[in-house]
């Protein structure tokens, strides 16, 4: 074995001790570009904090401050760069404020406008350019002709975005001028538990100046139309819904590790969000408004006011103009960037569990999985895997390399798949006669993040006492590329899963500065041990007694139900008391005086404190504290470059940012087994599709807690119709896996069969998202301008033309939902093929749903491109013949397209795309491209055919059997063809 992966278990056998299940979290990425410049490059050499005043003789009021005036403007190219000058005494509402402001204002594109208000000297932090690439404006662009209009005040300063075509009752999509809001001096409650604040203070007056920019603390407000409709903002488990509740939310960008909290900050942060708006005559319109800043900060939304506090840094807003949903998230995707292309076995179902402890579990697992006849894509590992739980360092004995590797080549020759998980901190050495090579060379490159007096900052994770990589040196991606290629050098892995960077960490402050590092025994009990206060131990979902049935989570025990038949209140609250103000009693950035909702209170608790700092002391983190996991998944990403150059990475990540999407997926994070967080999924889901992170799902059938197997049964279908597909739970708890009930192994198997025959259609969906932007599941009123969709997640489309509707509660049969479209739409059920209609005037249908079946409905108009023999695998299941499902519409017509190509090149070198008609008797398609289809179209099935054929013809060959008609559903069907889809074909019918 190399010396790069040896250690010593001198003192070090760990000795794991119990934590809170808030801190029980599975693992994601971050990233770090390659080209960094250095500090003059970032940071203009200025280093913000040193203007953070010590006085700390501060007012806490925002409303006395007098604002800025506009005192020249110029014009640039494709706008106008406003100076302004501050009105009036400063008002030290929580820092020192800035005299000169700038305010560049560019009309980038027909769709949008960038509106950019920063100090004139620059030393407030930015997101430099090099880590999120701004875009640029179109040339040649008519600044008469564009969407959006920016018109401003100049004393005080504000300034306002309108339509170009608006009519004059026509509201502002944002609008800071004073006088446009209404004085709210009532107090809210963010619905968030934990933390008591004090001072309150929410009123946004009508005489106040509105922008107040000091050192370390921002605050701008717009206006907004009463009980708006607000989609964004997050990461976030909100119990509103995938809609905001826009008269009492407190939105927190600070990330964090904690299991899926509702209603709190957590993993990752995105100031994006969607409003719609109807008018008077029923037609809808959104817009979408972005602020890039990478602080902490509150959005706070309230009645008819929505407002931004962030920690420092600048204003940088970009404001699209939609006009649909669909297209706020096309255009958001410009700035953001497109998102990565995932290979195409990534689409494939993933298990996994905490608690996989040795080669010969996994190995069990994968035959069980098998036996059962249940397809498995990937095998995923957790922490278990490593020798202590150092990256890179498999255990001794559990995971000895010459086995690992064993195990994962029998995977490979089953042509599936292999995903470990990675940590963001490292294990530090803790004695002379202790080697760890990882640590060593990283400390040797000056690769980690440090304390203002230079030394290591050192935090506690699973390995013990940790430092943390500095995405911002130069060398760290060096030493990252070299620690996951010696690594692979035992194992041949095919995705990363990288976890805990927000940067977890299990104590407050540099908490081994002067610690003895041989105490390595985390600070609580893991799941399983004794003394261990978790979920797990009797906690079942809501309707199962385990002190009644056992420890099973069986459907029925000696044939009774084991249902309570009474079940809890799944009601949302929406709770109103307290928005607060924390005083501050010093400027310490780790206590700023302006305290963000963290729901942890103080900044540093569990994570990097934010006086830490990067690139050799001329970063801190409160500036860059929400980049970290975004950083890490580039720097990642960049590893693929050189250990796989020309396949696509497939690299998973907990905590994110705008941007991420362009390098990983998002598994949605630490949450329970219940049927709330069940329903939660869907908001999520959603939610990723807003922020340019497509791949993304939920540890299915919960991880935390105990499922049992009528929850395991709804989720494992549910989940087979989210874009990432994998089943994790935490150590200690219930078994998972879909074998362990027979009845959640018929279920998976059925709803698995529709995702991998679906295959080319989500594929498809994901290429389009990565070339123009478009979210692959949609909200319903995405797709239908209709009012009443507004706040359904219950239902979602995958793509525009499969309905999915999910049975989210225990001990039911049957799922009212929506057909929408009204008269328009004809929807049939993807089993039976039968065309099904609302039950009531408003478009309601009442879903059959017995346990086993989840409800799927596809829409007329559509054709699908389908693998006819969904098989174990995802190669398996590409190796069948292609078939056609076509739905006619009322015009007994319908389209379709699919992208094809090998699934894993990067870039995408050769491909295919099939076009699809269907129109007066005949289907046809045609395609272009130079990708070469091997599998051939065996089966074409049309729905919606009125009358029986006569004659059939298959590219003008006559066909005389081999085809048949159900005059009952309107079903024509043709088997045994051998159409060659490398080219033009048609299917006519007389």
């Amino acid at each position: 074995m190399s010396s790069r992966f040896k250690t010593t278990t001198c003192g070090r056998l760990l000795k794991t001790a119990g934590l809170p299940l808030l801190l029980l979290t599975s693992q994601v990425s971050a990233s770090s570009p390659s080209s960094f410049q250095g500090p003059s490059e970032l940071l203009s050499n200025q280093k913000r904090y040193s203007k953070r005043d010590n006085t700390g003789s501060y007012s806490l009021n925002t409303t006395a401050c007098g604002g800025y005036s506009v005192s020249s403007v110029d014009s640039t190219g494709n706008g106008l760069q406003a100076h302004l000058s501050l009105n009036g005494e400063p008002c030290r509402a929580f820092g020192v404020d800035y005299t000169d402001l700038l305010v560049d204002v560019e009309y980038q594109t027909q769709e949008r406008i960038r509106v950019h208000i920063y100090d004139a000297d620059k030393i407030e932090f930015q997101v430099p350019e090099n880590i999120f690439p701004k875009p640029q404006s179109d040339n040649g662009l008519d600044l008469n002709q564009t969407d959006l209009v920016f018109n401003h005040q100049e004393n005080p300063f504000a300034f306002w975005i309108t339509r170009r075509n608006a009519s004059d009752d026509e509201t502002p999509i944002f609008d800071t001028r004073p006088s446009s809001k209404t004085s709210v001096d009532y107090p809210i409650e963010p619905p968030y538990g934990g933390v008591e604040k004090v001072n309150s203070s929410t009123a946004v007056p009508d005489e106040s100046g509105g922008l107040v920019f000091e050192a370390g603390y921002l605050e701008i407000s717009s206006f907004l139309p009463k009980d708006a409709n607000i989609f964004g903002l997050g990461e976030v488990v909100a119990t509103s819904g995938f809609r905001r509740n826009s008269s009492a939310t407190v939105q927190t960008m600070w990330a964090r590790d904690v299991g899926d909290p509702e209603n709190q900050n957590m993993y990752g942060d995105h100031p994006i969000y969607i409003e719609t708006r109807f008018n008077k005559n029923g037609a809808s319109s959104s817009h979408g408004v972005f602020l890039l800043n990478s602080e902490g900060m509150d959005i706070v939304l309230r009645d008819e006011v929505i407002e931004y506090r962030p920690l420092g840094g600048s204003l940088d807003f970009y404001f699209i103009s939609g006009p649909t949903p669909i297209k706020v998230i096309e255009q958001y995707s410009e700035i953001s960037g497109r998102s990565l292309l995932h290979p195409y076995w990534s689409y494939g179902f993933h298990l996994c569990r905490w608690g996989y402890d040795n080669i010969t579990q996994n190995r069990e697992i994968v035959q069980s999985m098998k036996d059962a006849n249940l397809p498995l894509e990937t095998f995923w590992n957790d922490i278990d895997w490593m020798d202590t739980y150092r990256n890179f360092v498999p255990a001794p004995n559990r995971f000895e390399p010459a086995d690992y590797k064993a195990f994962v080549d029998e995977l490979h020759a089953n042509n599936q798949h292999y995903i470990p998980i990675i940590d963001a901190a490292i294990g530090v050495v803790t004695n002379d006669t202790d080697v760890y090579d990882t640590f060593t060379a990283g400390d040797a490159a000056n690769t980690y993040i440090k304390n203002p007096d230079g030394s290591n900052y050192i935090g506690k994770v699973w390995p013990g006492y940790t430092v943390f990589p500095d995405w911002f040196q130069n060398s760290t991606q060096d030493w990252w590329t070299e620690a996951f290629i010696n690594y692979s050098q035992i194992v041949e892995f095919d995705g990363i899963w990288i976890d805990m960077n927000e940067p977890s960490s299990f104590c407050e402050g540099s908490c081994g500065s002067s610690a003895d590092l041989n105490n390595i025994t985390p600070p609580f009990l893991l799941p399983g041990q004794p003394g261990a206060v978790t979920l797990i131990d009797g906690t079942f979902p809501e309707g199962y007694n385990a002190t009644l049935w056992g420890y099973s989570g069986n459907l029925t025990i000696n044939g009774s139900l084991t249902f309570n038949s009474t079940p809890p209140n799944y009601g949302r609250p929406d709770r109103r008391s307290q928005l607060s103000r924390r005083v501050g009693q010093g400027v310490d950035v780790n206590t700023p005086a302006y305290e963000i909702h963290n729901a942890l209170d103080k900044l540093a608790i569990s994570t990097v404190s934010p006086n830490a700092t990067h690139l050799n002391g001329d970063i801190q983190d409160i500036d860059v504290h929400n980049l970290f996991g975004y950083m890490e998944g580039i720097a990642t990403f960049n590893v693929w470059n050189t250990y796989k150059p020309n396949k696509r990475p497939f690299i998973v990540s907990r905590s994110t940012f705008p941007g991420a999407g362009t390098k990983v997926a998002h598994w949605l994070g630490d949450n329970y087994s219940t049927w709330k967080y069940l329903r939660y999924v869907n908001q999520g889901v959603l939610q990723f599709q807003i922020y340019g992170i497509p791949m993304v799902g939920a540890d299915t059938c919960g991880f935390a807690g105990n499922t049992d197997e009528e929850l395991c049964n709804r989720w494992m279908q549910l989940a087979a119709f989210y874009p990432f597909f994998r089943n994790h739970n935490i150590k200690s708890a219930l078994a998972q896996e879909p074998f362990r009930w027979d009845s959640v192994a018929e279920a998976t198997r059925n709803a698995t069969a529709i995702r991998y025959a679906l295959l080319p259609y989500w594929y498809t969906l994901f290429y389009q998202a990565s070339s123009v932007g478009t979210p692959p599941i949609r909200a319903l009123f995405y797709e239908f301008d209709q009012e009443e969709l507004l706040s359904v997640d219950a239902q979602f489309l995958v793509g525009r033309n499969v309905l999915v509707t999910g049975a989210m509660y225990p001990n039911i049969t049957s799922v009212e939902g929506y057909l929408p479209g009204g008269d328009d739409e004809i929807w049939r059920d993807w089993y039976t093929h039968e065309v099904i209609k609302p039950t009531s005037d408003d478009g309601k249908y009442d879903f059959p749903a017995p346990l086993g079946h989840i409800p799927v409905t596809i829409r007329s108009g559509a054709i699908f491109l389908l693998h006819s023999e969904p098989g174990m695998t995802v190669y398996d299941t590409r190796e069948s013949p292609y078939s056609i499902l076509v739905s006619l519409d009322k015009s007994s017509e319908a389209e379709g397209y699919a992208f094809i190509d090998d699934g894993e090149s990067f870039p995408v070198t050769d491909s295919r795309e099939v076009h699809l008609g269907a129109a007066e008797g005949k289907v046809y398609g045609w395609t272009s491209g130079s990708y070469n289809v091997g599998q051939k179209l065996a089966q074409v099935t049309v729905l919606g055919v009125k009358t029986e054929p006569s004659t059939v013809t298959f590219n003008g060959q006559a066909i005389t059997t081999g085809w048949t008609y159900e005059a009952d559903l309107e079903r024509f069907v043709v088997t045994g063809l051998q159409g060659d889809l490398n080219g033009g074909w048609e299917l006519d019918w007389a």
